[in-house]
């Protein structure tokens, strides 16, 4: 949520930030609706002393002996007033609300111009891809081969963009996940394990930006609950309407969860395998940190991410996205794209992003700073640390063999009971 008062201290700033979005300049629009609200607040504020003020001079007047029908007809006549100012004030106000809380966040300065993903730049590539002697196959033909990847028996049971995984496969997700949790709660990584609730309250994703802008994305309960699209939910808001101490912070929170997404919006793309479900796992990172460290922050999250990687021996890149293709609250984003043979190319696996105080603002999130008086928002930032599904899509392209089986990497063999290859078709 943006502030309106920095709004209307830096209108030129503000529209900058929203062209970098390539959006239309608002802050004209938008101070005019704060100017109309704050007329309107004065007069009620106005009526109500000239109110008070009045009901003196009857108090008076009664203890006299005067007469007070005069007076009283203005006190009447300000009563009607002011409930017109103070409706016409709250009915701004909810403007106002509702202008600001579907704009996105204004990316930082040094974030790259560009209209969508081809103004993205890349930073740095890790790993080089492997030379195949054989043409190497997806993860579908891989895990189908198998009979341990069924995409027929989701469909049966589920619908399209759900599979079931089976025997070493559906193993193999799971160490790819204790690993990633292991190495981000080892005294290195320095996140706090949660099992938080896959269900939320409409209070929960408003806070971190998904409502009311993103309803159609989510999955929604009959009786009133958000099935959360990722565990960036229910982490960030473990600092809702609190306030912290700067001595508690940073504050690093991992989970390993399901994620439920409805993909609204991407009707036709992704359609084969895993890369695009209703339901995956995830392992997610938050920081909750203050205005001065964040950016280290997450630079240390995005390396952090990096780190899974190099462990499993998957080459990637790591690229900053342009302020056209980042996420409606983002600030700044680090995506991390793995390379899949399969597909003959780079693909996102993590997406790390500093939200500066956009979701503090939401969601009431502050802290005491050691030095000065009053209170600060926090900064919160969150991450994939990683996307379990591609992760072991990425494994089972990137380590495959040509009689259809796959070397386990190293880093997971003791996840997996020592298995060193998961056995091709047949075997």
């Amino acid at each position: 949520m943006h502030d309106i008062r920095f709004i209307r201290d830096n209108p030129a700033a503000f529209d900058a930030g929203l062209k970098k979005r390539n959006l239309a300049p608002l802050s004209a629009e938008l101070l005019e609706i704060d100017r109309r609200r704050r007329t309107a607040i004065s007069e009620s504020e106005s009526a109500q002393a000239k109110r008070k003020a009045l009901s003196r001079q009857i108090g008076i007047a009664k203890g006299k002996g005067e007469p007070t029908e005069a007076l009283m007809a203005e006190v009447a006549a300000l009563e009607e007033s002011l409930k017109k100012g103070e409706a016409e004030a709250a009915e701004l106000d909810a403007e106002l609300t509702r202008r600001l809380e579907v704009l996105p966040n204004l990316p930082f300065d040094d974030v790259p111009d560009g209209v969508d993903e081809t103004g993205n730049v890349e930073l740095r590539r890790i790993g080089n891809p492997r030379n195949f002697a054989f043409d190497p196959k997806d993860h579908v033909a891989i895990g189908e081969a198998t009979g341990e990847m069924d995409f027929a028996a989701a469909g049966r049971i589920s619908g399209a963009r759900f599979v079931v995984l089976k025997k070493h496969l559906a193993r193999l997700e799971r160490a790819i996940a204790q690993f990633m949790l292991d190495l981000h709660t080892s005294e290195e990584g320095g996140y706090t394990e949660v099992n938080p609730p896959l269900l939320v309250r409409d209070n929960a994703v408003y806070g971190v930006g998904q409502l009311p802008k993103f309803a159609e994305d989510m999955f929604h309960t009959d009786n009133g609950f958000w099935l959360i699209p990722t565990a960036e939910v229910p982490l960030t808001n473990l600092v809702n309407d609190q306030l912290l101490d700067e001595s508690q912070l940073p504050l690093r929170f991992t989970a390993w969860t399901p994620c439920f997404r409805s993909e609204a919006g991407s009707a036709g793309k992704d359609t084969r395998g895993m890369i695009r479900q209703h339901q995956f796992p995830k392992v997610e990172m938050v920081s909750i940190t203050t205005p001065e460290q964040s950016a280290a922050e997450h630079e240390r999250m995005t390396g952090r991410a990096e780190e899974v990687l190099k462990r499993l021996g998957l080459p990637f890149r790591t690229i900053v996205l342009c302020g056209g293709d980042m996420g409606f609250g983002s600030r700044k984003t680090f995506d991390i794209e793995v390379w899949l043979p399969g597909q003959n190319t780079y693909r996102e696996i993590s997406s790390c992003s500093n939200m500066g105080d956009f979701q503090a603002r939401r969601m009431n999130a502050r802290f005491r700073p050691k030095e000065g008086k009053g209170t600060r928002f926090v900064h919160t930032l969150n991450g994939s640390g990683l996307a379990v599904g591609r992760t072991l899509v990425a494994i089972l392209e990137n380590y495959q063999n040509e009689d259809g089986s796959v070397t386990v990497p190293e880093a997971l063999r003791p996840y997996m009971g020592g298995l060193a290859v998961i056995p091709g078709p047949g075997k």
